[in-house]
């Protein structure tokens, strides 16, 4: 369910100023929508696309890095997630290895200059995890704390699924809570449905928390699709799997805004090189947009937010 609000000019004073500063954004009329992405095997960094209609995106800086990694072995940054924290400072998680136990991190206050590189060994604690990949944050203004989630495999843990995906990999989703990202929870299993899943990404609408994940099974009937999944709370139960909501070629790294009245849908149609998108009204009846969408060419696994047009207007500097 999307709830739909009146115009803020009905709206007492009092109780703008108790609105969270990321809702107000999110209904301001001037804001752009930021996509955060990488190209090749994420050696250079963060990359940046806006657009205003949802459609048609713009590399920004000539589709040059706005962060080179710096941390763990590999030093790549690979599928990008930003979110905005309560005073609007903007945090960024990625994978910085194919094969790691933990996960990068920076933060900035306008997403050009950003803090020291940091490594999260969130599966630090799971000496065979083999992998910790599309890390992801959600900011809960509830619980005034953000959840970082991913997908790990730790093999034999899920054995009736080992040797339905890629190699040896055999994905579930975990996450860990934090509100300052020096200390955190201990790492906990978010989404297991007995299939081996991957890339899941969080949004709430009306009182529902609905995750976008992908069916990452490969046999003996390959999936490689976009499902949805519901929950009451944050950390879950999630319910069971839609049906696919991407159609037929495989797709990944699903990412969700909702944007001039719709829910616009992003993911990465990697066997075929391209972006595809959707939209909804409900997040139950979706429209394919793919034919319409103009996205920088080469990219790959972003999340897209919303930014100010006066944030825009720093970052589109020269």
């Amino acid at each position: 369910m999307v709830i739909k609000f009146p115009r803020f000019s009905y709206w007492p004073a009092v109780v703008l100023l108790l609105l969270p500063a990321q809702f107000l954004l999110a209904q301001a009329t001037d804001s752009v929508l930021l996509f955060s992405y990488f190209k090749g095997n994420g050696e250079d960094g963060l990359h940046f696309a806006y657009s205003k209609d949802g459609l048609s995106w713009t590399a920004l800086r000539n589709d040059q890095s706005f962060l080179t990694p710096a941390v763990a072995n590999d030093k790549l940054m690979r599928d990008p997630c930003i979110a905005r924290g309560p005073n609007g400072e903007f945090h960024l998680v990625w994978t910085v290895s194919w094969n790691d136990k933990g996960i990068g991190y920076a933060s900035s206050k306008d997403l050009i200059n950003w803090s020291a590189q940091e490594f999260l060994p969130v599966m630090q604690k799971e000496p065979t995890a083999l992998n910790t990949w599309a890390p992801e944050l959600f900011y809960d203004t509830d619980s005034r704390q953000f959840m970082l989630y991913w997908s790990s495999t730790i093999p034999g843990r899920f054995k009736a699924t080992d040797g339905y995906g890629d190699d040896n990999y055999n994905h579930r989703i975990y996450y860990t809570l934090t509100r300052d990202f020096k200390t955190f929870t201990p790492t906990a299993l978010l989404y297991d449905k007995g299939f081996n899943v991957i890339d899941a990404s969080i949004y709430k609408a009306g009182q529902q928390y609905i995750m976008l994940l992908k069916d990452e099974t490969l046999k003996p009937e390959a999936q490689k699709n976009i499902r949805t999944a519901v929950s009451q709370t944050l950390t879950g139960p999630y319910s069971a799997p839609s049906a696919p909501i991407s159609g037929k070629t495989w797709a990944e790294g699903p990412t969700m805004i909702h944007h001039l009245g719709y829910w616009w849908l992003y993911y990465d149609q990697y066997s075929t090189h391209r972006y595809a998108c959707q939209r909804s009204a409900d997040l139950k009846t979706w429209e394919n947009l793919s034919q319409q969408l103009k996205f920088p060419a080469g990219a790959r696994h972003g999340t897209v937010i919303k930014i100010s047009a006066e944030e825009f207007k720093r970052i589109k500097q020269p």
